[in-house]
């Protein structure tokens, strides 16, 4: 793959609009990470991402939000992550792709000791923060991930952002993906997710967060930051666990996509 394309991400073929309406994605929400209302947001998704102890929790969040996960029957995920509590997993750390390799697998058998004590198995695996985003973009580091998730178990479904590398070079192996839309999230003309620090990245309507998820649902596409519209696969959507209105819009999502599915 030439530097150029190694810098962006593969182009996105979105499903046809109506097949996308036909069968409603699951909520995943990025749990374990400290925050005090995991227990409100957990009726409200299907699956959760929980954080490994690197970028944040210990073995006592990752054993209570796997209690809480199976009290209301939710999945069961990795959130694996950069060793980066300081800055929450949010900084990049350029390393080679073997070590990023062992990065996830050492964090896959942390979580998996806690998910054992209950005879229950991990089901996903998503990337956090700056890993997320730099694997999305360097096929390397994607590869290097989709391999230590599946030499761990070529059972288990990798979470990538909608028309990235991150899920390119899992199917390229064989292994399940899940392409990821975020309804807390503004994107990029180039199908990034807007930086952080930049206005307009983080969405905190309910309402608007809800008007993104229908619209990445039901047309395959979301509305950029600029106004562009381009196209997104919408197999899971992330509501993140930390943000200061995570619950009211997992509220909203939760109580829009059952009135869909009952329409």
């Amino acid at each position: 793959m030439s530097t150029e394309q190694s810098k962006g991400y593969p182009k996105e073929t979105s499903d046809n609009s109506s097949a996308n309406a036909a069968m409603m994605p699951e909520i995943n929400c990025d749990m374990g990470e400290g925050c005090v209302n995991d227990a409100q947001l957990m009726p409200f998704i299907q699956a959760a991402n929980i954080a490994c102890g690197y970028h944040a929790g210990d073995e006592t969040t990752m054993w209570e939000t796997v209690k809480l996960a199976l009290q209301y029957k939710v999945s069961i995920g990795a959130h694996v992550s950069f060793l980066d509590r300081g800055n929450f997993g949010r900084s990049e750390i350029r390393l080679p792709p073997e070590d990023v390799y062992e990065l996830v697998l050492q964090q896959l058998f942390i979580l998996q000791e806690i998910v054992s004590s209950f005879d229950t198995s991990i089901r996903h695996v998503k990337p956090h923060g700056a890993l997320y985003n730099m694997s999305a973009l360097d096929p390397s580091l994607a590869a290097a991930i989709a391999r230590a998730v599946k030499d761990f178990d070529q059972q288990l479904v990798l979470y990538g952002l909608s028309g990235s590398h991150s899920v390119e070079e899992a199917k390229k192996i064989g292994l399940a993906t899940r392409r990821e839309v975020f309804a807390d999230r503004s994107y990029q003309d180039d199908g990034r997710l807007t930086p952080r620090q930049l206005p307009g990245a983080l969405i905190t309507d309910p309402e608007k967060a809800w008007q993104q998820v229908m619209q990445m649902i039901t047309r395959g596409n979301v509305t950029t930051l600029s106004g562009k519209i381009i196209p997104v696969v919408a197999e899971t959507i992330c509501v993140h666990g930390d943000g200061v209105q995570a619950l009211p819009i997992l509220q909203r999502i939760h109580e829009g996509l059952k009135q869909t599915v009952h329409t």
